[in-house]
């Protein structure tokens, strides 16, 4: 079937007024800066760039696992190459994009300023990446231990969602930090649309975390989860409640999101939620909800609903 779109043209001005449309965006547009207390210079420069970004997370994947996630060319003869030569352009890249950010931040600094700070950021986030990197390893490796299905830690990095997902959270987290919370934001969310695993920069996670199947997991900006923690799909470490302040504001940057401890497995569809603590080596079932703290090496599961109860005491009598 042939697309005939192109042939489909709309003579101008026939059914609408460009003119006014131009002229009443500028008005939302003024009257949404006057609300929030901005102008038009600000962020002027740009802002990031979700596509660049992309394309730089892309590129340190392949210099963190150059011979798994990198490009077809490399081989062991010309690994240390590829990794210098991709490092110098995804960090060069970065730099853009952090003081594109940093200017919109900084409205009223000086340029010598946001690119000084912005050095700072890049030059810490670049000396991070070994150790980094052998961080990630450490979320491999329990993946392949906690999975009976992977028959290789190669698989693993190749296959799984979850590492997708913990790479780009282990780089924003530490962008997060540093001082680029935007960059983070937005690399955190190019990991969510490839993998549906939403995990918030500000998250504090341990080593050795492994999510299994993944879909639908989500953990909030100040959830801190500890080392060895399992999770699959569908668990919530989320906020409860949000608070105000007098003139019913949301107030922000307060901790009310959950602290797993470590060895902790929490299965499938659970939500926990608010500043609540999961115990050391706790397991909570699936499905269940909790909004309270548990203690250390608890088992939690979910309650049987009154017609489980029922039927049960049903078939107690007719045994009887």
């Amino acid at each position: 079937m042939t697309d005939n779109s192109e042939a489909w043209q709309v003579p101008a001005g026939q059914y609408w007024d460009i003119d006014a449309l131009a002229s009443e965006l500028r008005a939302a547009r003024e009257d949404w800066r006057a609300a929030h207390n901005s102008h038009a210079e600000h962020g002027a420069a740009g802002f990031p760039s979700r596509v660049v970004l992309e394309k730089i997370m892309a590129a340190l994947c392949g210099a963190l696992f150059p011979l798994r996630l990198g490009p077809s060319f490399v081989r062991a003869h010309n690994e240390d190459a590829f990794v210098a030569e991709t490092l110098q352009t995804a960090l060069s890249r970065l730099y853009g994009q952090i003081r594109l950010e940093l200017g919109y931040s900084m409205v009223d600094a000086p340029g010598t300023a946001i690119d000084s700070e912005a050095g700072r950021i890049i030059g810490h986030f670049a000396h991070a990446l070994p150790r980094l990197r052998r961080l990630i390893d450490t979320d491999v490796e329990a993946a392949y231990a906690g999975d009976p299905a992977a028959r290789s830690v190669d698989e693993v990095l190749l296959c799984y969602p979850c590492i997708l997902a913990i790479v780009h959270h282990r780089l924003a987290h530490l962008l997060h930090g540093l001082g680029a919370p935007l960059v983070a934001r937005i690399i955190s969310e190019i990991a969510n649309s490839k993998t549906g695993i939403d995990i918030h920069p500000g998250a504090a996670i341990g080593e050795a975390f492994f999510i299994d199947h993944g879909t639908g997991v989500v953990i909030g900006a100040t959830a801190i989860v500890g080392k060895r923690v399992r999770l699959y799909q569908a668990v919530t470490l989320g906020a409860r409640s949000f608070a105000v302040d007098e003139e019913g504001a949301l107030r922000r940057g307060l901790a009310r999101h959950p602290i797993v401890e470590d060895d902790v497995v929490v299965y499938a569809g659970a939500t926990i939620l608010g500043r609540v603590t999961i115990g050391a080596g706790s397991v909570i079932g699936g499905n269940v909800w909790l909004t309270s703290d548990v203690a250390p090496g608890s088992v939690v599961t979910q309650a049987q609903s009154s017609r489980d109860v029922e039927n049960s005491e049903r078939r107690s009598l007719l045994a009887k």
